[in-house]
């Protein structure tokens, strides 16, 4: 199995939260845009599985690498599972999340606790030297709450709330929210398959 894994995404703070996790395989991490790799990806499927692994077969044509993508999103039980797999492009991808997290605030003005269920959902797809593919998805419950905050995070993180533990997830440290999030369990559960493969084959990734 190839020694490097290529990840379909030009976010930084997703590659800080992936190379965390990923760590313990041993191998390096990279960026698409640390790669060279440079490709228009039109995300047109119907579910965060789709998408993840159209992004990974699109970057995967380019290399000998692992390569992986994901596709991840938030869905509010009370607005029919909104923003869901448009996510990143509600409002505009240019939009910024500032101004998204208070436009989904709005839209529950009034709306009571109970009714403000929601969950993060991450789909995490492999395409392995030989065109092999693996596909993952995790999700992580909570609801939205009445305001955002902490700073600990990024995108809709400020206004997603863990019952658990009464706060946001950009209020939760680095280390807890790799634990609890949707990503967070989407990797190790990518890792344990990356891990088997290389077993497999007999290479030395542990």
């Amino acid at each position: 199995m190839a020694d490097r894994i290529i990840f379909a995404t030009g976010n930084a703070n997703k590659m800080k939260e992936i190379r965390e996790i990923l760590a313990d395989l041993g191998m390096d991490i990279l960026s698409m845009k640390e790669a060279g790799i440079s490709t228009d990806i039109i995300e047109n499927g119907k579910t965060f599985e789709e998408n993840a692994l159209i992004k990974a077969r699109a970057v995967a044509a380019f290399t000998d690498d692992i390569v992986l993508a994901d596709d991840s999103g938030l869905e509010i039980d009370y607005l029919n599972k909104e923003p869901g797999i448009y996510s990143a492009r509600y409002m505009g991808e240019d939009t910024s999340y500032e101004v998204k997290n208070q436009a989904l605030l709005d839209r529950l003005a009034g709306v009571k606790k109970e009714l403000r269920t929601a969950r993060f959902v991450c789909a995490i797809a492999a395409v392995l030297p030989g065109q092999r593919e693996f596909v993952v998805r995790e999700t992580i419950e909570g609801y939205i709450g009445e305001k955002p905050a902490g700073k600990n995070g990024f995108g809709y993180d400020p206004i997603f709330y863990v019952e658990e533990y009464g706060c946001s997830t950009a209020e939760l440290p680095s280390e807890k929210k790799n634990e609890l999030s949707h990503r967070g369990k989407a990797l190790r559960a990518m890792r344990d398959i990356l891990k088997k493969e290389a077993e497999y084959e007999g290479t030395d990734c542990k």
